[in-house]
């Protein structure tokens, strides 16, 4: 009789975790609210911002221009060289080098037009591979990863162009995030120095190996240092949007800059400047106070957030995303199924901690899911006034 009854418990103790395992959630990516109207991508008006564009000119150099149309396919504008500036790379040093004057759309219809396609323009980016990456800075966002806080990290990569490829690893969990990025005409290393910067804004994208995160971050202290500089740095993990927009008051313009990502079309993020926890003066003093100690994993090694102590003009602040990324935490039946692993396993006589057992099960069912980015998928980040990004994922 006591068996019978130890059996009957026990069938239903299996029944009962069968069940569960059976309706637990399996969410393919985190919800997100959208606006009514689809993001409407155009050039800001001259009396808000000035937009620039950079490509090679026939001499193999970097030509810098004045965009005064774009269709999506290509751009056309007044090639700063007619207004008399100096063949610069640095798109400020070109643009204060040349004779602006009083200018409307009526004066610059006079110079020639240049016409370049947008897969031909050079990143809007920084010429540098080191950038302030930035965490949970939209509060939906940090509510999906269950942070407290904003932090702060570095990531590394060069800038790629508006019109690119990522490459997705077999064994990796490509995850995509659209970001605002701020880049500047000269060294910050205060508050009074970003005030007197020349700011420019594009649009941005960073894409985030999620393995290294789940293996590596520290899920009760984001601010650790661990994980997230080896998960989102990369050769491709930063493309960078065809304008640098410089407007004439940063706060109001960033505060109506929305930002968009679709995946095969289907809408995946949207969200606005004003949304953000910490504004981009905030988010650069955040980063001026964190400049000091090597705490930041990467590479097998520690590092500063920057190695001069400041954010020079080689090094971009991201805004961090909004919410719709895919990664989402562990479901109930991720976790049964961690448990039944690990006593397959061997339990403790394998050698192996429950948790490592546990990341290793998630990872596996997260990549059989084949839910995260694949090769064929079609990202595209849109801005109103920051143009768009459009990224071919590929083996």
């Amino acid at each position: 009789m006591i068996g019978k009854i130890i059996l009957g418990v026990g069938g239903f103790a299996v029944a009962g975790i069968a069940l569960a395992w059976a309706t637990s959630p399996d969410p393919r990516f985190n919800p997100a609210s959208f606006e009514d109207e689809p993001v409407s991508v155009r050039l800001a008006p001259l009396e808000v911002a000035l937009t620039l564009a950079q490509f090679r000119d026939e001499d193999g150099g970097t030509g810098t221009m004045l965009v005064r149309s774009f269709d999506g396919t290509n751009v056309s504008g007044v090639d700063l060289g007619e207004l008399g500036a100096e063949p610069l790379a640095d798109p400020f040093a070109a643009l204060a080098s040349a004779d602006m004057g009083e200018f409307s759309d009526y004066a610059l219809g006079r110079f020639p037009q240049r016409t370049v396609a947008v897969a031909d323009l050079l990143p809007s980016g920084t010429n540098g591979s080191r950038h302030i990456g930035i965490g949970t800075n939209f509060p939906e966002h940090a509510e999906e990863a269950n942070s407290s806080s904003v932090f702060i990290f570095p990531k590394f990569g060069p800038a790629t162009p508006a019109r690119t490829k990522v490459r997705a690893e077999e064994d990796v969990l490509l995850d995509y995030e659209v970001e605002f990025c701020m880049r500047f005409d000269r060294d910050i290393a205060s508050r009074e120095d970003f005030e007197a910067a020349v700011k420019g804004l594009f649009l941005c994208a960073d894409f985030t190996n999620r393995n290294a995160l789940v293996e590596m971050a520290d899920p009760e202290n984001l601010d650790s240092g661990f994980g997230f500089s080896d998960a989102k740095s990369g050769p491709d993990f930063f493309p960078t949007g065809p304008f640098l927009v410089i407007p004439r008051d940063w706060e109001a313009f960033t505060a109506d800059l929305r930002m968009t990502t679709s995946v095969n079309g289907e809408a995946r993020q949207d969200a606005r400047g004003r949304e953000m926890t910490l504004d981009f003066g905030e988010l650069a003093e955040k980063a001026l106070r964190d400049m000091d100690s090597p705490r930041f994993s990467y590479d097998g090694r520690f590092v500063k957030l920057a190695e001069e102590g400041r954010i020079d003009t080689s090094t971009t602040l991201m805004s961090g995303t909004s919410e719709g990324t895919i990664f989402t935490a562990p479901t109930r039946g991720d976790m049964i199924e961690a448990v039944v692993a690990y006593i397959l396993q061997g339990g403790p006589l394998s050698g192996r901690g429950f948790m490592d057992s546990a990341r290793g099960t998630f990872i596996a069912n997260e990549l059989e899911s084949r839910h995260y980015l694949q090769p064929g998928d079609r990202v595209r980040y849109a801005s109103n006034w920051l143009g768009d990004i459009e990224v071919e994922v590929v083996r």
